[in-house]
């Protein structure tokens, strides 16, 4: 095998909380929603108690990750504050972590004293949909504590990421401002360092298919992908249904980013991912 063949199976591997974990498997991050106000209403968790039951669900099902997040970040949400934000995630995390010791957190947040206390309650990765463009000291707090890292693209905040949809061209564009962020990030010293294309955050439902067709290409940046198409409105909206409807829509963009190369499929339906994996591997 030669040095460029090298280099790429390095980049499938990302370290968490010492351990490697092998991203050329395909992997399914599971969405646990601990609020009230995800555009998905059946994805929201307002206690404890039914945040651990869906973990558990999907655990069972086959989750390799699992996403926790305590505030909406969809367009147009309303920005709760930090205090709120931690008081529903907190709880759940180390609750979840206490029963699943073994199992790897993500959590949901773009304000790094959030992060900080998440690290320190035993989560495992930081997925951050503003990409640090929310708060400056994100990037220094991922370097600090040597966590992976899941840089989506964005652009705006909820409130006016709609506006800011005008690209040249949105596979290389996004592609671009990705690359600005991985440069700094790595010379802060951050290794393990996973994208998001963002898809929904900034873009129109044309867009978003524009980047999910150029998937691929995002191959050029080293760095694993992560495709977060779960239940959106690129696809309620274009098959004329709601969020409820749109699993087997899913279903299928899901096998698309596979076949483009995503590593991680984020979802609030485990077991359909899980057998698009199963399929396409075999």
């Amino acid at each position: 095998m030669d040095g460029k063949d090298n280099k790429i199976e390095s980049n499938n591997f990302i370290n968490v909380s010492g351990n490697l974990l092998d991203l050329s498997k395909k992997q399914v991050m599971g969405i646990i929603n601990v609020n009230n106000d995800s555009f998905y209403d059946g994805s929201r968790r307002t206690s404890v108690e039914q945040a651990v039951k869906a973990v558990e669900v999907q655990i069972e099902q086959g989750a390799d990750i699992i996403d926790l997040g305590a505030i909406s970040t969809r367009p147009n949400a309303d920005l709760e504050s930090t205090e709120v934000e931690v008081s529903r995630l907190l709880p759940v995390l180390k609750e979840v972590r206490r029963l699943f010791p073994d199992l790897i957190i993500s959590v949901d947040t773009f304000r790094s004293d959030v992060a900080d206390q998440a690290i320190g309650e035993g989560a495992d990765i930081i997925n951050d949909v503003y990409g640090g463009r929310y708060d400056g000291q994100m990037f220094s707090l991922i370097a600090k504590h040597k966590v992976p890292y899941i840089l989506m693209h964005s652009r705006g905040f909820s409130q006016d990421m709609m506006e800011l949809t005008s690209y040249q061209n949105v596979v290389n564009d996004v592609i671009h401002e990705l690359s600005n962020s991985i440069s700094e990030l790595r010379d802060l010293g951050v290794k393990d360092i996973i994208i998001d294309p963002g898809f929904g955050f900034a873009k129109n439902i044309d867009q978003n298919y524009e980047l999910l067709h150029g998937l691929d290409q995002f191959s050029i940046l080293d760095v694993p992908v992560l495709a977060g198409l779960s239940r959106k409105s690129m696809i309620y909206k274009k098959l004329d249904v709601d969020p409820r409807e749109a699993l087997n829509g899913t279903t299928i963009l899901n096998t698309l980013a596979v076949l483009k190369g995503a590593s991680i499929l984020r979802v609030h339906d485990v077991k359909q991912a899980k057998e698009v994996i199963t399929l396409l591997e075999n």
